[in-house]
């Protein structure tokens, strides 16, 4: 048995279940400190950018969209997913707070990053602070984005719906949350293209080598 803390968690085998369109699920079997192994699924992820775009006077643009997962709609932050291994994420962010709001940014901030659920997916949200927003043309592209209600929420207020339960998807907790501490306390942000180490690349290159063969 090794150290606590000084293991390599190698991978002995790996067996892919399901390559989709969003999401890809496989099997590894790890190499455990003992000797053996374990078995661990992975959900592999394309990664996914939020935006908390804030006005001037500290409100926040949020959508209620169906999760059909959790059977209902939820409020939270647009966003959305890097389509590909080569794009930058904030074009990516760029993009969704058009395409969802109807809105364009000025200045970009990197509030958080966000691993969804660690034990199980390598999903990672980069959660952005847009400011110096205008309103553009909104091109609705599918039946879920025509669905969309989008509304303004007073920051603190926001704050509130976090704490309350009334907020649960977890990049739109940790965003809020965030942004208030930036906006209201003065704590730093991070510039717009700073390192993003635990961004998803496994999946979004599978997709590239499948559609290049």
């Amino acid at each position: 048995m090794t150290e606590p803390g000084s293991h390599e968690f190698t991978v002995a085998s790996t067996t892919d279940i399901h390559i989709g369109r969003v999401v890809g699920l496989r099997v590894d079997e790890v190499v455990m400190p003992g000797g053996g192994t374990a078995r661990r699924e992975v959900i592999e992820h394309l990664g996914a950018v939020g935006i908390v775009a804030l006005d001037v006077d500290n409100t926040v643009t949020m959508i209620h969209q169906y999760r059909h997962p959790l059977g209902h709609r939820l409020w939270e932050l647009p966003a959305g997913l890097i389509d590909h291994a080569g794009e930058d994420p904030v074009e990516a962010a760029k993009r969704e707070l058009v395409e969802e709001v109807g809105q364009a940014a000025e200045s970009w901030e990197t509030l958080v990053d966000v691993a969804a659920s660690p034990g199980f997916t390598d999903e990672v949200i980069r959660v952005y602070l847009a400011r110096g927003l205008s309103d553009v043309d909104r091109d609705v592209l599918g039946e879920e984005e025509a669905d969309l209600v989008v509304r303004k929420f007073p920051l603190a207020e926001a704050v509130k719906m976090a704490l309350s339960g009334e907020l649960v998807n977890g990049a739109t907790v940790s965003g809020i949350l965030a942004a208030h501490l930036v906006v209201v306390d003065g704590a730093p942000s991070r510039p717009a293209d700073a390192p993003w180490p635990d961004r998803p690349t496994k999946f979004a290159a599978r997709l590239e080598a499948k559609n290049g063969s």
